[in-house]
């Protein structure tokens, strides 16, 4: 017999005389295990979530230390005080944060279970959510049509790399607060969807922080 095989007929009590995990003779599942923890199902998803945004996070802090290197490296072409708009730039960024503000407002309305008010503030984010993707889309257009894309220097790749990347997972959390609604709206307020809408709630305010250091660092930095 193996020390597996052994194992596997362990009967699943610890020391205290009460039921622990069993891997293939004892009476108790894993899942039944796992329902008992101390931390609520909620807690978990949201714990595991937060890790997934700490991996954004990272990815992101490559993206900014790159731009940082990289933001004085125009090769003779325009720098960013040359190609920005801070006043296009600090809409959007209201718009972002309002987003946020109103988004935080549909998930309080969602656990109080009140789907009039979380409908009514979800498309008010995603409103203001398109609205900060199409000032941003608008701004690439501009910047690339003074002949500014992203092969003219190093500094520019870094620009269109870092703002793209944000603005690619801006237009990724609007897709997904769609299928949230729509899954409010097929299934209603039940804690599975409640759970769904924590994590997405979570990835939208994640946004507003990176966003926060773009504003900073790029715009107001570089239109020195």
């Amino acid at each position: 017999m193996t020390a597996f095989e052994a194992g596997a007929g362990y009967g699943g009590q610890n020391r205290g005389g009460g039921a622990g995990v069993t891997f293939g003779g004892g009476s108790e599942p894993l899942v039944a295990h796992a329902e008992r923890s101390p931390a609520s199902k909620r807690i978990i998803v949201g714990y595991g979530f937060w890790i997934f945004l700490l991996s954004d996070i990272v990815m992101f802090s490559a993206f900014f230390a790159t731009y940082a290197v990289l933001s004085g490296e125009t090769a003779g072409g325009p720098s960013g005080k040359d190609l920005f708009n801070l006043t296009n730039v600090a809409i959007e960024t209201a718009c972002l944060l309002i987003s946020s503000y109103t988004c935080g407002l549909g998930a309080l309305s969602a656990e109080r279970q009140h789907p009039e008010r979380f409908y009514l503030f979800f498309v008010l984010t995603f409103i203001l959510g398109a609205a900060f993707l199409f000032i941003e889309v608008s701004e690439f257009v501009d910047i690339v049509g003074k002949g500014a894309g992203p092969s003219r220097s190093a500094f520019l790749s870094s620009f269109f790399t870092l703002v793209g990347m944000h603005g690619a997972h801006v237009s990724s959390g609007l897709l997904w607060l769609i299928y949230m609604v729509a899954q409010v709206a097929a299934k209603g307020l039940r804690p599975p969807v409640l759970r769904r809408l924590l994590c997405f709630s979570l990835f939208w305010h994640a946004l507003d922080i990176i966003w926060v250091g773009v504003f900073t660092l790029v715009y107001l930095m570089g239109a020195r």
